[in-house]
């Protein structure tokens, strides 16, 4: 069996190719690590490889980690969906939201962050598929959302996040850059949230600054004990 060490390093080498072969630098794409549903020793041993940020889906579990780690240097992001009664956990914990889709929770999120803690990093989550099953929201709503996030003290907008359906074509990545590329002037975007295990490549081909990989470092998910 593969150590993660061994694993974080196949994924960065995999990182570096597809952007190499994009003519990008690999260190304009951000490895985040997903350790959702994993107990905290797996990710001490990532940690010891080196890797220092850490995405999490579910709060409750994440507050325990970040217990079980302090003392640690680590960058904690929410990557699952956030509900309103979980925004002051959230707001007093983490460094980065992904998942941020109205102006409600934005605000929640504002008002509630220490004054103590530097502002939390923002992406607001943008449904590209267009199925109302799906979290985020339609990229016609997007520009009105950053106006009224990027002027909120005690949070930070940074970016955009997206989940593209499995097997998406390229042209759902290249929508998501152009909605990017469209308001990163404005608002001073630096961050494109998108591309996972699967689709990493394909993401980073288009555009992708940050990707968010699970079962390639830390194997299948662990059977879930919450969903708050």
């Amino acid at each position: 069996m593969r150590s993660i060490h061994d694993n974080l390093q196949a994924v960065r080498e995999r990182i570096a190719r597809a952007a190499t072969a994009a003519g990008r630098d690999p260190r304009s794409v951000t490895l985040l690590a997903v350790s959702k549903t994993h107990p905290a020793a797996l990710v001490e041993q990532a940690l010891a490889a080196g890797q220092q940020a850490f995405g999490e889906n579910y709060v409750q579990e994440a507050v325990e980690k970040m217990d079980a780690l302090a003392g640690h240097a680590i960058e904690w992001h929410l990557v699952g969906p956030l509900q309103s009664n979980k925004t002051r956990l959230v707001a007093e914990h983490f460094d980065w939201v992904h998942t941020v889709e109205s102006e409600k929770v934005a605000r929640r999120l504002s008002e509630q962050r220490p004054s103590g803690k530097a502002p939390l990093n923002v992406l607001i989550q943008v449904n590209v598929s267009g199925e109302a099953s799906k979290s985020g929201i339609a990229a016609e709503q997007v520009p009105a959302l950053s106006e009224s996030t990027s002027k909120l003290p005690g949070v930070r907008l940074r970016g955009l996040m997206a989940i593209p359906e499995p097997g998406a074509d390229a042209s759902r990545y290249r929508e998501l850059k152009a909605l990017y590329d469209h308001l990163k002037g404005p608002f001073a975007l630096d961050t494109l949230s998108v591309g996972m295990s699967d689709d990493m490549e394909a993401a980073i081909a288009e555009g992708s600054t940050m990707v968010r990989i699970g079962t390639a470092i830390f194997g299948q998910r662990q059977k879930v004990r919450s969903a708050a």
